[in-house]
């Protein structure tokens, strides 16, 4: 695709007082990311030219953004001299021919929706919906397939009200409109703001052509509010997990599971209800049971859960993770963990088996520390690995043990239980002194 045709210019410089939020509106996540990030991301598969216009809290915008992307222009809005959506355009000065202007607050914008700008010649391009009930839109005059005027609902007559078309918000400019027009732009109104709209109405007197372009409204959503998030965090999901499970991944009661945007899935893959798997995920050839958490991980040729938590910078490979098991930053190769252990800063070969009730102390409340387990070697139930610790090749670690010694070499078995007295009638003794 020749990128050359567009710049696109994101507006993200509002507080979003309506979110009810100290944080930036457009740095409020869906499916794991911030909402600019998807717009961004949407915009470099059509554009090299991508430009952010930012104000509220925009150190925090730009530094966050930069964790994803390399050269985004970052533009500062004036906003105590030049507010509003035709303020925002001020400083921008687009490389390409025909400029975008999208909003920061529409994280459900694809590639391809954008790519419809591009197949309309004229002056100016206004994205447009229909809808039934219009009622709360500004209305949108449409006659030879040319826009004629905007008007808003508080302003409209009783056939303006019937117009079922209203606009997305979402405009694209000639970059000589944007050059002649944005200078023009006064703030004669009662919110004392430069708009963008008030563009159409110059165009249209200078007898430039807008048309129309009629645009998805589930696409073009706005977030301004935690509900309009959540509602966009509902069709974000529905499109990632269409999209997986149209390449193979089985999905019992998709609309139960959660998976985030970054999340990667190869060969054959099943999820049951209830999953949650998040961050940087990659899940290959592997069964996910019901009510798991898989957090940026690899998980090659295994079965996980139910109910199991595999947390961050974990390992998993040709092993079978049960129910109550939690892995932490550790490598699980040919590994059983039936139940109820943690795993964690561990290194653990094939054969070995983990038994219920396991677990690796690996913070002594300062430091972490590593526990390394061989191959073919056999954990028995409620065993505490005091790290650091390395177990070797076949090993028996004896049940109820407290393994304390570094090392544990090939061939041993590791026991320190005591040994078990049996007081004869002494339940018959206790109760009945308590009951005296």
């Amino acid at each position: 695709m020749n990128k050359n045709k567009i710049s696109i210019v994101i507006l993200a410089a509002g507080k979003g007082s309506r979110m009810k939020s100290s944080k930036a509106k457009v740095l409020h996540s869906i499916s794991g990311k911030p909402m600019l990030y998807h717009i961004i991301k949407a915009s470099l598969e059509i554009s090299n030219d991508i430009s952010v216009v930012i104000a509220h809290q925009k150190e925090i915008v730009q530094e966050q953004m930069n964790n994803y992307f390399n050269d985004i222009n970052f533009i500062t809005q004036d906003v105590k001299n030049f507010p509003g959506t035709g303020g925002a355009m001020k400083n921008v000065d687009p490389k390409n021919e025909k400029v975008l202007i999208l909003n920061g607050d529409m994280p459900l914008i694809d590639a391809k929706s954008l790519q419809d700008f591009l197949t309309i010649q004229a002056d100016i391009i206004m994205s447009i919906f229909k809808l039934q009930n219009p009622d709360g839109y500004g209305r949108v005059k449409i006659e030879n397939e040319q826009v004629q005027y905007i008007v808003e609902q508080k302003d409209a007559s009783e056939d303006e009200l019937k117009i079922q078309s209203v606009n997305a918000g979402v405009y694209a400019f000639s970059k000589d409109v944007i050059k002649k027009y944005i200078p023009l732009l006064n703030n004669d109104n009662a919110q004392k703001e430069y708009y963008l709209t008030d563009i159409i109405s110059m165009a249209k007197k200078d007898a430039l052509s807008i048309k129309p372009l009629v645009v998805d409204e589930e696409n073009f959503k706005g977030v301004n509010s935690k509900k309009d998030l959540s509602d966009s965090e509902i069709i974000m999901q529905r499109k990632i997990k269409e999209k997986w499970m149209a390449l193979g991944v089985t999905m019992q009661l998709p609309s139960s599971i959660y998976i985030e945007e970054s999340v990667t899935f190869e060969g054959e893959c099943k999820l049951e209800n209830g999953c949650r798997i998040t961050g940087d995920t990659i899940i290959d050839n592997s069964h996910i049971k019901s009510g798991s958490v898989i957090q940026d991980s690899v998980i090659k040729n295994s079965d996980i859960g139910p109910m199991a938590h595999i947390r961050p910078a974990s390992y998993i490979q040709d092993s079978h993770i049960g129910n109550f098991v939690e892995i932490k930053k550790s490598s699980l190769k040919g590994v059983k963990a039936g139940h109820l252990s943690y795993i964690g800063d561990a290194q653990i070969d094939e054969g070995t088996n983990i038994g219920a009730g396991t677990i690796t102390c690996n913070y002594d409340g300062i430091r972490k520390y590593k526990t390394i387990i061989g191959k073919n070697v056999f954990i028995g139930s409620d065993t505490q690995l005091i790290a650091p610790l390395t177990i070797e090749d076949d090993v028996i670690i004896a049940a109820g043990t407290t393994v304390t010694s570094g090392k544990v070499q090939s061939g041993s078995m590791a026991i320190n239980r005591e040994k078990l007295r049996i007081l004869k009638g002494f339940y018959y003794k206790f109760f009945k002194k308590i009951n005296k």
